[in-house]
């Protein structure tokens, strides 16, 4: 049986395929979200390459963001339970998971099974999100995924106090104008997202094992100072941006079967 599930995020769209809820037939991701064709294309590619079309997919669910807009999919369930699936199945001793995605934080509590037990959500300002690293990269002239790289390289970290977007842009540009190294500037963003999150992260009340998942934990420096904030060891998603589409399809099996 195959079965697919769709991520739509706000900033890109995930797609995995899967054959009896056990293997991963394909598995894609297209760099824009939500409201566009990125949807589209993603699970058109992922089928694609595998040589299928929607008549061979069993089952659809959607997930993210973007879930209700996805004209393919048989069913739509929240990116927190299919997180939460998707890492109990890479990871079934996980109890904690921390999910940066590119518009929200999340800090979610998993129990037997990989059944949400508890979460809290930032979705209230782009602050400890992809998008304000997003934003601050284009600020500092680097790619987003130099940024870990050259906050290693911080002397002295700066102190980044604005929480939101909007004014902490302006107070990332006013101390490059004041002298501070893009290095001590790189450092002291990847410090305030680690320090919003973890926030949320200890309203929740960490167990052990955690694990990261959304493209922000491909930084690699968030997880090392988000390990020292929690003073516990972070894993990082194996299927780190693709979670959520792998629980949304383990759960378009369990539900067609």
């Amino acid at each position: 049986m195959i079965t697919a599930g769709v991520d739509i995020g706000s900033t890109s769209s995930k797609v995995v395929v899967l054959e009896d809820g056990k293997k991963i037939l394909s598995k894609v991701i297209i760099p824009v979200g939500a409201g566009s064709s990125g949807p589209a294309r993603a699970f058109e590619q992922s089928i694609r390459e595998v040589n299928l079309s929607r008549e061979d997919i069993k089952r659809v669910i959607a997930t993210g963001y973007g879930r209700t807009h996805f004209p393919g999919a048989d069913q739509q369930i929240t990116e927190i339970t299919c997180h939460a699936r998707g890492v109990y199945e890479l990871l079934p001793g996980v109890r904690t998971i921390i999910d940066i995605g590119g518009q929200d934080a999340k800090a979610i509590r998993v129990g037997q099974g990989g059944i949400v037990s508890n979460f809290i959500m930032n979705d209230k300002c782009a602050a400890g999100t992809g998008r304000f690293l997003e934003v601050m990269s284009r600020i500092l002239e680097i790619n987003i995924e130099d940024l870990a790289d050259l906050a290693a390289l911080a002397e002295n970290p700066a102190s980044i106090s604005n929480t939101c977007t909007v004014f902490a842009e302006s107070e990332v540009i006013s101390q490059l104008s004041g002298g501070t190294s893009r290095e001590d500037v790189a450092a002291g963003i990847v410090n305030s997202v680690v320090g919003r999150v973890a926030g949320l992260v200890k309203r929740l009340g960490v167990q052990s094992e955690v694990v990261m998942t959304g493209g922000v934990c491909l930084n690699w420096m968030i997880i090392r100072m988000m390990e020292k904030e929690l003073a516990i060891p972070v894993m990082a998603s194996p299927m780190a941006q693709l979670t959520g589409a792998l629980g949304a399809a383990l759960f378009a099996f369990e539900s067609a079967r």
